[in-house]
């Protein structure tokens, strides 16, 4: 009876009625629960070759069991979209290429047979795509093995329904959808970000005020990076100014000792890209304890062993970039191990640092495999934090993942709260995010800021390398939190100004004396950069009218030359008060020309300039990647590293992609 049903249906098939879709489609996504961790695949990934019978099968079983299927007609309308995914799976397993999925259960349209089909893949990357565990389609390739800029995998299927995004990822992650179908704004490669507006040009006589806290995560240049390197353009979303501009090491004036935490220095020089304004340039730089003076450290790695980890750039470089960072610990440091897939487990118990090769034995045993149940890993990390917990040191969970947590506590609401009060304990909680495709940048953000932890995202050993050996006293030890800025502009001198980055970062006016509002981090010897756009008062680039009936400019200001005045306020670890720090800005702080201004400056300008341009800021649309590589090369100064010479690859790939 089926056979005369699906031929009937290849002949003249009817819609599908929404009952019947929702219904089928919980049957469909029960019978792939129920295949196994062994046969299906992952949050992000897929298993090996033969998984696909056994699902199809069990969805055709699962459907035909229900009461709803008595009717033949009844029974073609619901067993309609399982045919299609069933379909699907058949026609790539045994023809390697992906067919576009045209949408029948959003519009209603049946499979015709003008459905478009992706050409084939060549032989090689069609290999490459058999081996892998994740399902997802590569990218069209070019003759010289690129990905052609266009050809983007879309985000997960958006149902409308209970189910959510991540029963529909599950079904639908790995299909090519349609130029039409309606997909969030997401970075390209199905990794989920946070998309927010850039700041607008603010009136100072409206809104003297500019609030925000500090960031000291990185996670989003190594995204920037890496799409460049692929040979796509970033998608604006991506790119947060201000993790591009503190990517990098600066040589500030630090403090002298530990009695003061950071020291803050401020800088105005000309607007390279508008020759009527001027830039505000904040640099702070925290103290950077000596090694005698480094708290004991117990660190709990929890580290996500689910299916879709299964590739070089996953799990095998969380492996050696965490035993980079063992090498940088203390013989009394303690580290725990903690995994989790589709339930969590505890692989080492807080053991000292001194018994090295325990824990490098533990981290070789650690295999992918299930799903992704992050809510329970991060519990139990807690768990064990609280179990080592070492009074006066520092004590965190280092969370290291590829995706989404999809098993049990998943929403961004409740998991930031869990965090929020386990960071009240004392346990503190950063992010180390690795591959592609699923990536929950958004959901990790979040949680590292509520654990008063940094955001890194790990795209090569080399990036490994800079967070966990580099900057490992940076990442782990605090020497300031809850760190808060706030300028005012005084409206005699600075008739508008505008913020380049810091959009998650923005607090309310009032937060900034409120010492229970949460901030940021700031380790030993981090650098944190603020730049801001200023234009002054007569200047032809002001923007806003005058107001009619708005109060008036003042023409002096008893304030003399200030332009500005800032505040920072900031906690010693484990203080329940801030401290205050003032620093007026008067014109001294100006420089005589661009030019003049300290190489550090004008390099993470530079950097601002580029990561504008990424983000199709207005301000910038006319200055140039070549202007843009310039002044980074004529402020490169020394490079031991070799970061600042990659930025001047990254602006060149950028000029080549962008046209």
């Amino acid at each position: 009876m089926i056979d005369k049903d699906l031929k009937r249906l290849a002949r003249n098939a009817p819609p599908p009625l929404e009952d019947a879709k929702r219904q089928a489609f919980d049957a469909a996504l029960q019978a792939f629960d129920k295949a196994g961790p062994e046969k299906k695949r992952a949050a992000q990934g897929s298993a090996a070759e033969g998984r696909l019978s056994r699902i199809a099968t069990s969805i055709r079983s699962g459907l035909m069991n229900q009461r709803y299927m008595a009717g033949t007609a009844l029974a073609t309308l619901m067993i309609l979209p399982a045919a299609a995914y069933m379909t699907w799976q058949i026609v790539r397993d045994q023809h390697g290429f992906e067919p576009a999925l045209l949408a029948p259960l959003e519009t209603g349209r049946s499979a015709g047979p003008d459905m478009a089909m992706e050409k084939p893949l060549p032989p090689a990357a069609r290999q490459q795509d058999m081996e892998r565990t994740d399902a997802a389609p590569p990218p069209a390739l070019n003759p010289i093995g690129a990905p052609q800029q266009g050809m983007q995998r879309t985000s997960p299927l958006q149902t409308g329904s209970e189910y959510g995004q991540a029963s529909a990822q599950r079904l639908q992650d790995g299909m090519v959808r349609s130029p039409d179908y309606p997909v969030p704004q997401i970075e390209a490669g199905g990794d989920r970000v946070e998309a927010v507006e850039s700041h607008g040009v603010k009136s100072v006589l409206e809104e003297p005020v500019s609030t925000f806290s500090a960031d000291v995560d990185t996670a989003s240049y190594a995204m920037v990076r890496r799409a460049l390197r692929q040979g796509v353009m970033p998608t604006p979303e991506t790119v947060r100014v201000e993790e591009l501009v503190n990517y990098f090491p600066y040589a500030y004036p630090g403090p002298d000792d530990a009695e003061t935490p950071f020291r803050a220095t401020v800088t105005v020089t000309p607007t390279p890209w508008n020759s009527d304004t001027q830039l505000l340039h904040i640099g702070v730089k925290g103290y950077d304890i000596t090694p005698a003076e480094r708290p004991a450290a117990n660190l709990v790695f929890l580290i996500d062993v689910s299916g879709s980890m299964n590739e070089a750039d996953k799990l095998p470089l969380l492996k050696s970039a965490f035993r980079l960072l063992i090498d940088t610990l203390d013989p009394d440091d303690r580290v725990s191990i903690v995994t989790y897939a589709g339930e969590a487990g505890t692989v080492l118990e807080p053991t000292p640092v001194s018994d090295k090769r325990a824990i490098l034995d533990a981290m070789d045993t650690l295999r992918p495999g299930g799903s992704t149940a992050g809510a329970a890993g991060l519990a139990e990390a807690y768990r064990l934090a609280e179990k080592g917990f070492k009074e006066g040191g520092v004590n965190r969970v280092m969370l290291a993942t590829d995706g989404d947590f999809n098993v049990g506590q998943s929403d961004d609401g409740s998991l930031t709260a869990m965090i929020e009060q386990k960071r009240k304990s004392g346990v503190f909680l950063s992010i180390f995010g690795f591959g592609q495709g699923n990536y929950n940048d958004q959901l990790m953000q979040a949680i590292a800021q509520n654990g008063n932890g940094v955001a890194a995202y790990i795209d090569t050993l080399a990036e490994a390398e800079k967070s966990f050996v580099q900057e490992a006293s940076a990442s782990l030890f605090p020497i300031a939190s809850d760190v808060k800025f706030q300028i005012e502009f005084n409206p005699a001198m600075v008739a508008e100004y505008r913020q380049i980055g810091f959009e998650t970062r923005a607090l309310n006016r009032e937060d900034f004396n409120n010492d229970r509002i949460d901030a940021g981090e700031i380790g030993s010897g981090h650098t944190v950069t603020a730049i801001y756009e200023i234009t002054p008062v007569g200047s032809p680039a002001v923007l806003n009218s005058d107001l009619r009936y708005g109060e008036e400019r003042p023409a002096t200001s008893e304030f003399g030359d200030e332009l500005a005045f800032l505040k920072i306020r900031a906690k010693a670890p484990g203080a329940p008060e801030s401290q205050l720090t003032e620093i007026p800005v008067r014109r001294e702080a100006e420089a005589g020309s661009f030019g003049s201004a300290p190489e550090d400056v004008r390099f993470s300008i530079a950097v601002a300039a580029f990561g504008q341009k990424l983000r199709k800021t207005d301000q910038v649309a006319a200055f140039g990647y070549d202007e843009i590589e310039r002044i980074a090369r004529e402020a490169r100064g020394e490079d031991p590293f070799g970061y600042r010479s990659e930025f001047l690859q990254l602006v060149r790939l950028a000029e080549g992609l962008d046209r």
